[in-house]
Parts: structure tokens; C-alpha cells; sequence
């Protein structure tokens, strides 16, 4: 596992300049702090997952964008991936590896996901539109949508609106695995 600190940076300084934004506006367009965004776009601070997301659904791009560079892969047709890198938030307890570039053409991201014993990672509201696909490959996840608590098994799914506050937490005492399908939803016009 490599530190994903500098393409994060380096992604985030590029989809600022080409948007035109100062600090300022990036921080009323995301939710996260001037200062933040300072230090994360020098390098200095790795984002949580939270943060990330509202980065992401700010600048209205795919989370995993931050992980493969700010191009997603257009091309259509059979390609290999590449390895992609793994997000590792030790704070949340959460490891986010993309299995899948995010697709412009289908605007989706394919995720794998494993939470730690005890983790909780919690997420505001994703732009209008924005659909999870949430598919437990071990363990039971406890998924909180609004106020409300879900257990989704090993061997059972979930899809959700994610334009509200939803958590992931794994409150038991083995490691949670699952697949996180997010569906983008296309900008007007297209």
C-alpha cells in the first residue's frame, strides 16, 4: 500500500484550477474548511473518506476519481486494469480499493470496501441522483440511511438514494466486506 497523499493533492489542485476556483469558493462548494483544503491540496493532510466525499460531491465527480487521477478512463471496449491504489482510513477503521476505473460512460464506480472491527464512517449527503449499490461479501454491515439502521449480511444487498446521511459501521468483531456500487447521475443535457 502506497500513500495516495500526493495524487490526492495533485488531482484536487487540477479540478480547482480547471473550475476557476479560489480556496474560498472550493470550501463554500464542498463543505470543508479553507485551511483544510489548503493543506490537502499542498500535500500536507491526507482527507478522511468523509471529506474526500464532500470534495467529490462539491466538485461533482466520482469519489474514486482522488485514487486514479483526475482522468477518468473513456475509452469503451476490453481493457485490463491497472492495479488501482487502496484508500486506507485508519482513523474510520475503513479500506476503499477501486475494482473498477469510474466509467464516463455509465458514470459508475465499482468499490470494494472492508471495515475494520469497530468502525464507523460516516457520510453527508451526495449530489441528487447519486445511487449505492451496497452488496455484503462477509460479515454484516450496519447501514445507517437518515436516522435509520439497517443490518445488510453476507450474501444479501442494498440499494439507497445516497442524497441523504448514511454511515457504515461494523460493530462486530471480525472484518466487514463489501462491494459498493455508486451510480452518478448524467448532467442535464446529456
Amino acid at each position: 500500500m502506497h500513500d495516495i497523499t500526493p495524487a490526492v493533492a495533485e488531482t484536487f489542485k487540477q479540478l480547482r484550477a480547471e473550475r476557476g476556483l479560489s480556496l474560498s469558493q472550493a470550501a463554500q462548494l464542498t463543505g470543508v474548511s479553507k485551511a483544510m483544503l489548503g493543506q490537502i491540496e499542498r500535500g500536507q493532510s491526507s482527507p478522511t473518506v468523509s471529506t474526500l466525499w464532500k470534495i467529490a460531491t462539491g466538485f461533482n465527480v466520482a469519489f474514486s476519481v482522488f485514487l486514479e487521477g483526475a482522468q477518468p478512463q473513456q475509452q469503451p471496449g476490453l481493457h485490463p486494469f491497472a492495479k488501482l491504489p487502496v484508500f486506507e482510513q485508519t482513523r474510520s477503521g475503513m479500506r476503499v480499493t477501486p475494482l473498477i476505473p469510474f466509467d464516463d460512460e455509465l458514470k459508475t464506480d465499482l468499490l470494494k470496501i472492508d471495515l475494520l472491527p469497530g468502525a464507523l464512517s460516516e457520510s453527508g449527503p451526495h449530489e441528487p441522483g447519486v445511487i449505492e449499490h451496497v452488496i455484503v461479501l462477509e460479515g454484516a454491515l450496519q447501514l445507517r440511511l437518515g436516522d435509520e439502521w439497517h443490518t445488510v449480511s453476507a450474501g444479501e444487498s442494498l440499494r439507497f438514494h445516497a442524497d441523504i446521511p448514511h454511515a457504515y459501521a461494523n460493530p462486530g468483531h471480525s472484518v466487514v466486506t463489501l462491494h459498493n456500487l455508486i451510480h452518478y447521475p448524467r448532467p442535464a443535457g446529456r
